[in-house]
């Protein structure tokens, strides 16, 4: 039995209307938004299609017309308002980071577990059908035993000594911004799409600037404009990443390439209608579609026939679908929880921590939400 589920938005910015936008697309309703004041909630209400503005995001949390909770709000609230909503048994949506600290990440993940209720996280990378359509092939054993796993996530938006906004002061977004903001997504794609985990790694942050414009004045920047990590598996592979918010004509370039000895997977997120896959004796880009997509993971999340891209908004809206499917009794599988935002502050830890050192360390193992790949016979092949 499916009932339409209840939204309250906390946040009035761009991943607001992000949410708000899924949210109608899987069959709900925004019955409240918050800001940071009633004037801004108002001002947010018709935007976002909200029924109401509430007074606070404590009053929207409280309200009985409200069953699932989405936290779009600076990175250091994103805690306090979480605990809120899981002590008055809601089902939560976190923006990533889920808490600028691992300590916090991990208490949040347990009461989650202990409340019962349902979470996510917006690792939504995971929902472009080209994705699905990797991981099952790989999970299947048609690249071999995967042995390299590199690629990139960059970004221009802070190009410039002018561009700034709350992100890059680690107050509010955290100790890692380029790493924490984007880096996470591609370890979590990386680690979901090809089951492997990453055991070990040695980082190097850097700036483009040292010091950026903050309310018409140079002042000094703490978070980084960049990352390189070198990184090491449980299965065997080695793989790096490269990750910049100031990498000029590169709005938004995910790209991974997932290397086995019998085939390479690899994709763009700027070009998301398509899968690339390498063999010694071929090379071929996939249109992603219903009908060219060969198993069941592409198939289900691919809507729209070849040649009509399905972009960002499109796999967060499968997201957020999944969420709900989940809070009505349906979970499905991949469905990115608290758990994995607790594994992102694990890896981004380990990151800040070896910058730090300037040495490899050791990123603690979690528990996630892989069960079907840990039990693959697929993956059982690529570990001997």
């Amino acid at each position: 039995m499916t009932f339409q589920l209840r939204a309250g938005i906390i946040g009035t910015g761009f991943m607001g209307s992000v949410h708000a936008h899924a949210v109608r697309a899987a069959g709900g309703v925004v019955t409240a938004v918050a800001g940071s004041s009633k004037g801004s909630a108002e001002a947010a209400a018709s935007v976002l299609g909200a029924q109401a503005a509430a007074e606070s995001a404590d009053a929207l949390i409280a309200r009985a017309d409200v069953d699932v909770v989405h936290i779009c709000t600076p990175n250091a609230t994103h805690a306090g308002l979480a605990r809120k909503a899981i002590a008055a048994g809601k089902s939560v949506v976190c923006e990533k980071p889920l808490a600028t600290s691992v300590e916090d990440a991990r208490e949040l993940t347990e009461l989650a577990e202990q409340a019962g209720v349902v979470t996510g996280v917006p690792f939504v990378y995971r929902f472009y059908p080209a994705v699905r359509e990797a991981r099952d092939r790989i999970l299947r054993g048609d690249a071999g035993r995967l042995w390299l796993l590199h690629g990139s996530y960059l970004q221009d938006w802070l190009v410039g000594a002018e561009a700034t906004n709350w992100r890059v002061d680690s107050q509010l977004g955290g100790a890692s911004r380029a790493f924490g903001d984007i880096g996470v997504h591609w370890c979590d794609l990386m680690e979901f799409t090809t089951g492997h985990r990453i055991t070990r790694l040695v980082a190097k942050t850097s700036r483009a600037y040292d010091e950026r414009e903050t309310g018409g004045q140079l002042s000094s920047v703490a978070t980084e404009d960049g990352a390189t990590i070198l990184f090491e598996t449980d299965k065997g592979a080695t793989g790096s990443l490269v990750v910049s918010q100031v990498s000029p004509g590169r709005k938004n370039r995910l790209w991974f390439s997932f290397d086995g000895t019998e085939a390479s997977f690899s994709f763009n997120q700027e070009q998301p209608d398509t899968l690339h896959i390498g063999t010694t004796g071929s090379s071929s880009d996939i249109a992603v579609g219903p009908q060219t997509l060969a198993t069941p993971g592409g198939r289900r999340y691919s809507k729209l026939p070849p040649g009509h891209p399905q972009g960002y908004q499109d796999s967060f809206n499968s997201f957020v679908a999944d969420v709900y499917a989940a809070v009505q009794g349906q979970p499905p599988e991949g469905l990115p929880t608290f758990r994995d935002g607790l594994r992102a502050a694990l890896i981004t830890d380990a990151v800040v921590t070896s910058a730090a050192r300037q040495s490899w360390v050791d990123v603690p193992g979690s528990e996630t939400h892989f069960e079907s790949l840990t039990s693959s016979p697929a993956l059982e092949r690529q570990k001997q």
